[in-house]
């Protein structure tokens, strides 16, 4: 035999262990998310670095990235040498409303020209306006954080290590050249005392 009100008194009871509950809804718009330290957000792009090599839209598995370039020539840099021709970008435009977030592009750019911001409110009432030019993707540039810090017990960069022994070698060049300096004021001054 079923105790009436038996399926009410239980629901009650859920409600009322709910209602106890600390809440884990976060109001978003008043509250920004804690969001971890490299989230993919939005895709910026550091103009000076793009070779127009178009990898990245080679790559690119839905075709959403769109570059313009044309070549112009650069004259000789020493007299007697030849001219040479480089591309220049005209257009460099991602299709947001496309894009689906991989890091292709990001991870094939071998000059360093593309990079996660963890941006992510960039939300439009047109989808055409989703197609970002590279004037708004080198804004989203200013959003993009710091490399994390290399392991401290790590090995040290060969471009660092190369730099660092050039400049030791070029100050022991210059303390050698200065103790020489040296060497010949001090004769002078003696033979005139």
């Amino acid at each position: 035999m079923s105790v009436p009100f038996s399926g009410l008194a239980k629901g009650l009871a859920v409600t009322l262990r709910t209602m106890t509950k600390k809440t884990v809804t976060e109001q978003y718009p008043d509250v920004q998310p804690d969001l971890p330290p490299r989230t993919r957000g939005v895709i910026g792009l550091f103009e000076e670095n793009c070779t127009v090599c178009m990898l990245c839209a080679r790559e690119c598995p839905d075709w959403c990235i769109y570059i313009d370039s044309h070549k112009e020539t650069v004259p000789a840099a020493t007299p007697g040498g030849r001219e040479r021709s480089r591309n220049v970008l005209d257009r460099f435009a991602i299709d947001f409303s496309l894009c689906m977030y991989c890091g292709i592009c990001i991870e094939v750019c071998p000059f360093d020209a593309l990079f996660w911001s963890p941006e992510f409110e960039y939300a439009e009432t047109d989808i055409r306006e989703l197609t970002h030019e590279r004037d708004k993707l080198r804004e989203w540039m200013w959003t993009v954080p710091a490399p994390p810090a290399l392991d401290p017990h790590a090995e040290e960069p060969k471009e660092i290590a190369a730099a660092r022994k050039s400049a030791d070698k070029l100050a022991a060049a210059q303390a050698a050249e200065a103790a020489e300096q040296q060497a010949e004021q001090t004769p002078d001054q003696e033979g005139g005392q």
